[in-house]
Order: C-alpha cells, then sequence, then structure tokens
C-alpha cells in the first residue's frame, strides 16, 4: 500500500493553487485587454481603472506561471517504504531467462549452449520453485525462483577435471550467464567480471578455491570444491 506524505499533499495543493492563478489570471488580463481596446475606439481613452485591473490580473497570471515552473512536475508520491525495488532490470520469468541466455548465446556465436527447454522442478509450500537444464554430461545449470515466480539465483555445476584450469564450454557458459544478467554488458565486461573473481589469473585448480565479486547488484561466485566446480550468480539483498 502507497502511504502518502505531507511533502507530497503540499506540493500537489501549491500545484492546483498557483494553476488556478495562472488560469483566472490569464482570463482577467485578456478580458481588461478586450475592454481597453473597446474603450479607446468609444471614448477614445482609457479608464485609469481598466490600466490597474489589467496590471494586477497580468501580476496574477505571471504569479501562477512562476509557481507552475518552479514546483517539481512529479512531487513525491509515497513513502520510502514504498520506493522501487532494485535489481529489477536483473530479475525475469524464466521464459525470459530462457530468451535472454539464447540472445547472448546468439550475438556471440556461443556454439552448443543454446538452451531449447527448461526442466522446471515441483514448487514448494512458500510459493518458489526450481528449474534445470543439462547441457552434456559435465554441465548443468540449475535455478531457483522467488514467490513470485521470478528467477532468484542461477548455478552452473561442471564435473570435469578440475586439475586442469577452467576453460571451455564451462568457461563460456560462465560469460553467458554474467550477459544475462546484465542487459548492458559486453562479452569484454563479462571477462572482467571473470578476471575480478579470479579465474583467469590464478591457478583454480585446487580443491578448496572460492572467489567472489559484486557487480551492479549482483553477487558472481565460482568456487570448486569436492571435485565439482561451481559458478553462481545471486542477487545481493
Amino acid at each position: 500500500m502507497k502511504v502518502r506524505n505531507n511533502d507530497a499533499l503540499r506540493g500537489e495543493n501549491l500545484q492546483y493553487l498557483f494553476t488556478i492563478l495562472f488560469i483566472l489570471g490569464f482570463m482577467a488580463f485578456f478580458v481588461f485587454i478586450v475592454l481597453m481596446v473597446l474603450s479607446m475606439r468609444k471614448q477614445n481613452r482609457i479608464p485609469i481603472r481598466y490600466v490597474l485591473l489589467t496590471s494586477a490580473c497580468f501580476a496574477i497570471a505571471s504569479i501562477g506561471m512562476y509557481g507552475m515552473l518552479a514546483l517539481p512536475s512529479n512531487p513525491p508520491q509515497s513513502s520510502g517504504t514504498d520506493q522501487t525495488k532494485k535489481h529489477d532490470s536483473g530479475t525475469a520469468t524464466t521464459e525470459e531467462f530462457k530468451n535472454k541466455f539464447n540472445a547472448a548465446v546468439g550475438k556471440y556465436r556461443l556454439n552448443g549452449l543454446s538452451i531449447t527447454r527448461l526442466n522446471m522442478k515441483d514448487s514448494s509450500e512458500q510459493g518458489t520453485g526450481a528449474f534445470e537444464y543439462v547441457f552434456n554430461d559435465e554441465l548443468r545449470l540449475v535455478g531457483t525462483l522467488n514467490s513470485d515466480q521470478k528467477v532468484q539465483e542461477v548455478r552452473l555445476y561442471g564435473t570435469g577435471d578440475v586439475s586442469e584450469p577452467t576453460g571451455g564450454i564451462f568457461l563460456t557458459a560462465i560469460a553467458t550467464l554474467i550477459l544475462t544478467t546484465n542487459k548492458d554488458y559486453t562479452y569484454n565486461d563479462a571477462q572482467d567480471v571473470i578476471q575480478d573473481i579470479g579465474i583467469l589469473d590464478r591457478d583454480v585448480s585446487q580443491s578448496e578455491f572460492d572467489g567472489a565479486t559484486v557487480r551492479n547488484g549482483f553477487e558472481y561466485r565460482f568456487s570448486i570444491q569436492e571435485d565439482i566446480s561451481t559458478f553462481e550468480i545471486a542477487i545481493v539483498e
């Protein structure tokens, strides 16, 4: 529920007041201008009261216009508890997620990574859910949904030889996931994230590697435990 604060109400009231002053002042100014012209034609002179009233109406209209321009056009409408939630650009339904992923695959010609159909899991009692996609015997994608059925977290699991440096299709899938969560990122940006995590600039062929970085409200983490490599993207609360 939206709670309108006093500043918002005060701003709206002033906006209405200045608008009324401008409209009434301008209309009255126009009327007295016409009367002054008619008086000139009929009596060949302008009554002093018309001059004073026209000047007053012009001043009122000017005050109204100045007030309308000075006030913000969109005053605050709600309290801080109703601000737009972060990460709206990052959260997506499973269909939107699949489309963004495949769009990145197509744009950068990342062969062998297209998602055909996500395998949806049964929802839990809390209304959340999960999905999975198997690329091959050594690489699979797992995701979780929040109560709004939006993608909350995604993980890549690699079961290849961890004694070798991370590369090949697993590294490409990591870059694709980064591109999926950041629509403005380029492939170079994705490589920068991977570099920050430490996958490229240090030996990750160790049994307990764990590196992470935070970008634009997302945490990117890569870890190796018990011969399983995991890359995870999660929304930072």
